[in-house]
């Protein structure tokens, strides 16, 4: 999703450097994506909408169009072609579907009535953690659509794993004392960015948890996916479960 302003912006920087650099030999971009001409302006009417596509950009007719003929990932990994022509089928609208609802084949995935019987398939006895290795846990994910999903879905399996809580919050305190009043504790604490921690995040010892920054790249980098080892006061200690570092044991200091 990306708004054709964002693209002209681009290319009028270019334009700029051009003239500066006189050596200057041309760039390509590539825009990557099944849908990269969609805007992501939710709010619009649906002029606005068709406007802000880079569709409707003077620079869409300087754009070369290349489609994949080959599904490499699975072509490479030797699995079916069944799957990933059914996710294509999914996308391209072709799943029957009805009240904004898509009926889903029992081969694409096991079925779940709830959340609890959800986490139970994908982490099955949850509760004996210190028996597992970090590798069980590298195997295993949950993806949701809504940020809301995702923070119900990490209480109830944080409330499954054995130990104590541990909370780290944020700082809530305005720099400028005469801003108190326009920005007041309560408003702070409720506030949950993009990209950023909740103001009070809950852990366990045993609990996944990801970078959101770069700490000391290639081996802790932002979407880095790590264990909860120990907890201290102003350090967490975890193992590292994706990357180049995996099974290193890395601590990540609290005031970061």
């Amino acid at each position: 999703m990306i708004h054709r302003a964002h693209v002209e912006a681009l290319d009028r920087t270019l334009e700029i450097l051009e003239t500066v650099i006189k050596s200057w030999v041309g760039l390509r971009l590539c825009l990557l994506g099944l849908s990269p001409n969609l805007t992501g302006n939710s709010k619009g009417t649906r002029a606005d909408i068709v406007k802000a596509c880079l569709k409707s950009s003077p620079l869409w007719k300087f754009v070369n169009i290349l489609k994949l003929s080959t599904n490499m990932r699975a072509h490479l990994g030797g699995g079916s072609i069944t799957f990933p022509s059914k996710l294509l089928s999914v996308g391209d609208g072709k799943i029957p579907h009805s009240n904004n609802k898509i009926e889903i084949d029992c081969d694409l995935g096991v079925k779940v009535g709830n959340i609890e019987e959800l986490i139970t398939k994908v982490y099955p006895d949850i509760s004996q953690i210190e028996n597992k290795d970090h590798q069980w846990m590298c195997q295993r994910a949950i993806l949701a659509a809504r940020n809301s999903n995702v923070d119900e879905i990490n209480d109830i399996i944080l409330s499954k794993l054995p130990g104590d809580i541990v909370t780290y919050t944020s700082i809530d305190t305005v720099m400028d004392q005469e801003d108190v009043v326009n920005y007041p504790q309560e408003f702070l604490n409720s506030l949950n960015p993009s990209g950023l921690p909740p103001h009070s995040l809950n852990l366990k010892i045993g609990a996944p948890i990801i970078l959101l920054r770069n700490l000391k790249p290639p081996n802790l980098c932002n979407g880095t996916r790590l264990q909860v080892k120990f907890l201290r006061n102003n350090v967490i200690v975890a193992i590292v479960l994706t990357g180049p570092a995996v099974g290193q044991t890395v601590l990540i200091p609290a005031s970061q």
